[in-house]
């Protein structure tokens, strides 16, 4: 792989220890790994890319996604319903999925992603009809070319022993347990720089059992993976947990062994001080999805509190059937704007918010190697070009959140150029978006 040297960009947001900005700077890569940040950089043969007007930031990061549910964004249905009620809509429609679905939905979304600035994602995928498999996704990913987190996610308790899911989409937990086993053994990848690392994923409490909860904490210890799962998303959760199990979410999950490091939750909504201490103390961290708990009524989530505490925090864009997008430079505004609604103009900046969204979600996935451009970190890149419209006028540029573009110029993960000029590089997309819309077609009927 020949060096490539990032020239003269106006602004280089490092996200590094010391947040350092420098203007007119440059970025030398090489064999996929941030070689130097500084002025004036010189490396004769390597490739070089003209960053005048542009500003420059570690690629995002996406903590929370479930890429299947491209194929059935707006669906009537589900778009005025509450959690509980949209789930009862959509999973008749994805209990007709196949290997196919999705493939080709995971590749929408990872290339909707990429083209909002995003070189690592994970996905939380609990549903597996005819014959559908984790490695649906990763093998999609690999063709995009962006980091992948994938998660082995699992549903296990059917209408008929009183859960929300089909019983058609559900599974025995043994077998759930084995394909865990199975997906880890296949494709997790621990090193640094890896491109896939599997996470565990049992899809929520209301879902699975508190045997499989605590199998699946077990199982993930003594593989060395991350743990995720749904936790606290709405006054719904919150009603069920106490009533189901005696207790809140957080305690729940503290009592099967959901609390530390290696683990996040999503969405966090209703979490209390209590849950937010036990959170920090824990280190256990959050995806924050502020677009989808908009779009379903689900309230705010205590940002501003979370990371005052010391709370890692993520963010996430959800599934796109509860979004309906999936642009995560487009979810950290929100993020922005959220907070400020909730508790003030001065309880988040723009900067704090790109922050969460590059450094902060790398934190929560346990890659300290991505989500900061600093030597020896990995080359994950996203390059802004700031002489367009949204940013003209802009005294800042790189309050990127504020004015600023919504779609990346060029993005690099691992040293490869994923996006060029605006567009894919890897993937024919409007092939793909042609194939997309006629599978949804085929299940609208």
């Amino acid at each position: 792989m020949p060096e490539i040297l990032i020239r003269n960009a106006d602004t280089i947001l490092t996200m590094d220890d010391d947040r350092r900005e420098l203007s007119g700077a440059d970025i030398l890569i090489r064999d996929g790994v941030v070689a130097d940040v500084g002025h004036g950089l010189t490396a004769p043969g390597a490739q070089v890319v003209e960053a005048a007007g542009c500003v420059i930031t570690p690629g995002l990061v996406n903590t929370h996604h479930h890429l299947y549910q491209t194929l059935t964004r707006a669906v009537p249905g589900g778009q005025d319903a509450l959690l509980f009620g949209w789930l009862q809509t959509l999973y008749p429609i994805w209990a007709r999925f196949g290997p196919d679905e999705m493939f080709t939905s995971a590749q929408v979304g990872l290339a909707e992603l990429a083209l909002s600035g995003c070189t690592l994602t994970s996905d939380h995928l609990y549903l597996y009809p005819n014959g559908s498999r984790l490695e649906d996704t990763i093998h999609a990913a690999a063709e995009v070319g962006l980091r992948f987190h994938p998660t082995r996610g699992a549903m296990s308790i059917g209408e008929s022993d009183g859960g929300l899911p089909p019983d058609a989409l559900v599974e025995r937990e043994r077998d759930i347990l084995e394909d865990m086993i199975r997906v880890v053994d296949a494709f997790h990848n621990p090193s640094e720089g890896a491109m896939v690392r599997v996470g565990l994923a049992p899809c929520s409490p209301f879902s699975v059992s508190r045997d499989l909860m605590r199998d699946a904490a077990l199982l993930a210890r003594d593989k060395g993976v991350m743990l995720h799962t749904h936790l606290a998303e709405n006054d719904e959760d919150i009603a069920y947990s106490e009533a189901k199990f005696g207790c809140r979410p957080g305690q729940y999950a503290e009592d099967l062994g959901w609390t530390g490091p290696d683990v996040w939750h999503a969405h966090c909504v209703k979490l209390d001080g209590a849950e937010i201490d036990l959170f920090a103390r824990s280190r256990t961290g959050v995806a924050h999805c502020p677009c989808s708990n908009c779009r379903l009524g689900s309230g705010i989530a205590p940002v501003r509190a979370l990371r005052d505490a010391g709370v890692p925090v993520g963010l996430g864009v959800d599934g796109s059937a509860s979004n309906d997008a999936g642009n995560l430079i487009a979810e950290a505004r929100q993020a922005m704007l959220l907070q400020r609604v909730a508790g003030g103009a001065d309880k988040m900046s723009a900067r704090e918010a790109l922050e969460i969204a590059t450094r902060g979600g790398a934190d929560v996935l346990g890659r300290p190697d991505c989500g900061r451009i600093a030597p020896g970190k990995r080359a994950d890149i996203a390059i802004w070009d700031t002489t367009g419209v949204e940013s003209a006028g802009s005294w800042d540029p790189a309050a990127l959140l504020l004015a600023g573009p919504t779609r990346v110029r060029d993005l690099f993960v691992e040293g490869r150029q994923v996006v060029a000029g605006g567009e894919m590089a890897t993937i024919d997309l409007p092939r793909v978006i042609e194939t997309q819309n006629r599978m949804a077609r085929a299940l609208a009927g």
